[in-house]
């Protein structure tokens, strides 16, 4: 079992910067992933960004050159640097982790870009 508690979101202007964190607690062996997706209103949820065990990091085409995901492996954290947020990014932002041929999700961040 994987129990993820994501936390930073907040209130933000336009052009501003967010950074999320994603701390994970229990068992960490056989992880083949960990990534950050969001969910906006009305619409699906979608990935963000995502850092296989092994692989290279991939970003959605919307968010490349502005967002940057990163980890902690020692202390099981999972970090999304935000930078420069847009209106349309508004939305409750996940942490999410494969392992052991299951996925978790975190409770989720809600972060909002307005003026």
């Amino acid at each position: 079992q994987v129990q993820l508690v994501e936390s930073g979101g907040g209130l933000v202007q336009p052009g501003g910067s967010l950074r999320l964190t994603c701390a994970a607690s229990g068992s960490s062996f056989s992880i083949t992933s960990r990534g950050w997706y969001r969910q906006a209103p009305g619409k699906e949820r979608e990935l963000v960004a995502i850092i296989p065990s092994g692989g290279q990091t991939n970003y959605a085409d919307s968010v490349k050159d502005r967002f940057i995901i990163s980890g902690d492996i020692a202390q099981n954290l999972l970090y999304l640097q935000m930078n420069p947020l847009k209106p349309e990014e508004t939305a409750v932002y996940y942490c999410n982790i494969r392992a052991g041929g299951r996925q978790y999700w975190g409770q989720g961040t809600q972060v909002t870009v307005s003026s």
